[in-house]
């Protein structure tokens, strides 16, 4: 044994050959500070061991390296500039010591090499894939950009142009399409990975393979002229401009560190990335992003162990109710393996509701994501009936008729006439109370809400609502299925609108006070979606949900948290669903919506929707960006943070998670409550204050006024 640490070791083969294995105690590798620190030490234990001709590196592990340790992200990033930006210039540099080591070395790719990973086997001098592999760069979804030599080995070895693709949208590859683009030297199936890659490094030894011009071709300036590199740099910086925006440095980051270094050898080349890194490390956009990744391992850890509790197994669903909601739900459970079958009281909707996942599927085959067996097993899972009889064997029955409490009611006490005595329901309600809705059945523990967002086959979220009365067992199963089915459930407890929703209304009712002071609701939309980056701004949105179900939400808003959020008088949204302007769903709104003379959707600001408001509102006047961000988003945080302390949701990471996947929340900013400490607890209570007269959802809970006051945080 040449080396035996926690992570690594190094053993000596015959032929002289090191076998270097990654095998860290969890399961899965990763690159942590003592791995990293490893990796330096069975460097130099090979570097003196004269016996060496040449290494494999591999995993013994189903994976290669899944990259860095993001947990150590937190406490590293929050060290000053210069501070990070010497550990990352240090741990670059054990990178470069294993590349400089004096034989060549092939990497065997089993599974994920993403990230630091990839950087590992960037490092050798040549690699091997098995057909699994999954290889890239994915930093980008963080916030940062690769920091262990990935922008400066790379570029080297695709091409400049290649690598900033795979950099800048944080897409991996498998071994094929890695190899085809030359990051890799050959895929091979999964038991010949091994084998493969000794017989590299045996050729390289024998000097079949040219592995120190290999090695060479890496630690050089890249090969672009003048002409070439002005080409490349300002293609790639218009590209990013256009997709990544403002909002995102990170890849505006790579092209230039990439384009600045490519004159210059490795050393030159790796000071800018350390550099580069190290400033996107104290940017907030990465705060936001790790911190959303963080939150997300949270809730599906959470998820998961709530799962594993589960006594009951899941083996046919119901949907009660088709529709688009319904059919989509429907989809969702067949398109994952579960039976479903769709029931609903006239044959119309039945039809819209299995022409609704047929749609969804048929998309999926137009871009190659889904194909016709694929497409026809889904279909026949799904059992379209009118009677009640055909769900006596569902295991989870979800309710997804009308948003109205007698008509649901009606429906569950029906339900639980047909079904056994051990079968779940769910109700698909956005604001009724599970506790209420809970009422009309015989067996309350069994119930509880599980709210779809719609387009249910693209939102992941599913809100699992728990009742009074819900059990444990209950919500246990209910999570398991909503796993199975492809979505990341998040449990609160009841109250009006739950988590989403009942943040979200106060977020409208602020829009909706905006517009009667007298601003212009499209440049809200814009500096909601260009400045604040919402997917779509609060008129839009209106509009997509339809003013119809706006209005009656807000209602049971209004009759559940009539404290805060009373009906406004003469509401905008209000005034367009008495008008008969619901929004898409019949074409008028705030906006009017169309196609063009080629069958493009348009969307036209409507001028009957200015001329319904204006004897309403004041006269027009333009808000700076600042107080318009101001005075839809302190409500919703407002709400969020009496959610927390309310217990409606369990933590902070889970509250900004829901807004993610449920609204679209925009992940630069990383949820709402890293928005509330991005800007800073004590400038947040300030900025609330400044608008507090305008009413009870500006004026903030006394529990946020002591967390500031105390420098407390909601994610300590």
């Amino acid at each position: 044994m040449i080396y035996q640490g926690n992570s690594l070791t190094a053993s000596l083969l015959d032929d002289g050959i090191a076998d270097i294995v990654f095998d860290a105690q969890g399961s899965v590798n990763k690159f942590d500070q003592d791995t990293v620190r490893e990796l330096d030490e069975v460097t130099q234990a090979l570097k003196n061991n004269s016996d060496v001709k040449g290494a494999i590196v591999r995993s013994a592990k189903g994976v290669f390296i899944v990259g860095a340790d993001i947990t150590e992200f937190t406490s590293l990033f929050s060290l000053p500039e210069e501070e990070i930006c010497a550990w990352v210039a240090n741990t670059s540099q054990v990178f470069d010591r294993f590349e400089d080591l004096p034989f060549p070395t092939v990497a065997a790719v089993n599974g994920f090499a993403l990230g630091g990973g990839c950087e590992m086997i960037l490092a050798c001098d040549m690699r091997v894939a098995d057909t699994n592999a999954r290889i890239g760069l994915p930093e980008v979804k963080l916030g940062l950009m690769p920091g262990f030599g990935g922008t400066v080995r790379l570029p080297r070895l695709i091409g400049s142009d290649n690598a900033l693709e795979w950099m800048t949208t944080g897409k991996d590859r498998n071994g094929q399409k890695a190899m085809a683009e030359g990051a890799v030297d050959a895929v091979v199936a999964p038991e010949k990975l091994t084998e493969a890659a000794l017989s590299m490094v045996k050729d390289a030894i024998a000097g079949k393979f040219d592995w120190q011009a290999r090695r060479a071709q890496k630690k050089a300036p890249l090969n672009l002229n003048a002409n070439e590199s002005v080409m490349s740099f300002s293609t790639a910086k218009a590209m990013v401009a256009a997709q990544a925006g403002k909002h995102y440095p990170a890849p505006n980051m790579m092209v230039d560190t990439v384009a600045k270094a490519a004159t210059l050898d490795r050393d030159g080349a790796l000071k800018l990335e350390n550099q580069g890194f190290a400033k996107l490390a104290k940017s907030d956009a990465a705060a936001a992003q790790v911190g959303i990744f963080l939150a997300d391992q949270l809730v599906k850890g959470k998820g998961k162990k709530v799962a594993k509790a589960a006594t009951k197994q899941v083996k046919q669903h119901a949907v009660l109710g088709a529709g688009i909601m319904g059919g989509g739900i429907a989809y969702q459970g067949a398109v994952k393996g579960t039976p479903t079958i769709m029931k609903d009281i006239n044959q119309a909707a039945l039809d819209l509701g299995l022409n609704e996942a047929a749609k969804i599927l048929g998309k999926g085959m137009q871009r190659g994501k889904v194909d016709a067996t694929t497409m026809a097993q889904t279909l026949n899972r799904i059992t379209p009936t009118l009677e009640y009889s055909a769900i006596k064997d569902a295991d989870l029955v979800i309710e997804a008729v009308v948003e109205n409490p007698k008509v649901k009611g009606i429906v569950l006490k029906e339900t639980e006439q047909v079904i056994s005595d051990d079968a779940i329901i769910c109700s698909n309600t956005s604001t009724i109370s599970i506790t209420e809705l809970a009422k009309n059945l015989d067996k309350p523990e069994r119930f509880c809400g599980m709210h779809f967002f719609n387009p249910v086959h693209r939102m992941p979220l599913v809100e699992i609502i728990r009742g009074e009365k819900t059990s444990d067992e209950t919500i246990a199963a209910v999570v398991a299925a909503t796993l199975k089915m492809g979505k990341t459930p998040i449990v609160v407890n009841d109250c009006p609108g739950f988590m989403v929703n009942r943040v979200l209304f106060p977020y409208f009712a602020g829009f909706s006070k905006l517009i009667l002071d007298g601003a212009d609701f499209v440049a809200v939309d814009k500096v909601m979606e260009k400045v604040f980056g919402w997917p779509m701004g609060p008129a839009y949105l209106l509009d997509v949900v339809g003013m119809d179900t706006s209005d009656h939400a807000s209602g049971v808003m209004s009759d559940g948290i009539p404290e805060r959020l009373q009906k406004i008088d003469n509401d905008p949204v209000t005034l367009l669903y008495k008008a008969d302007r619901l929004g898409q769903k019949n074409g008028k709104g705030f906006y009017d919506f169309g196609t063009d003379k080629r069958g493009k959707p348009t969307k036209t600001p409507s001028d009957d929707a200015y001329a319904l408001f204006a004897p309403h509102c004041a006269e027009r006047k333009e808000f700076d960006a600042d107080e318009v961000i101001a005075r839809l988003m302190i409500p919703m945080a407002n709400e969020a943070i009496r959610c927390l302390e309310e217990g409606i949701v369990g933590s902070a990471a889970e509250a900004d998670m829901a807004l993610l996947y449920g609204l679209g929340f925009p992940p630069f900013r990383g949820g709402i409550f890293r928005w509330i400490e991005t800007m800073g607890l004590d400038n947040f209570v300030a900025l609330a204050d400044k608008y507090a007269e305008l009413g009870p959802i500006y004026q903030i809970s006394d529990g946020v006024r002591e967390m500031a006051a105390n420098g407390k945080s909601y994610f300590a």
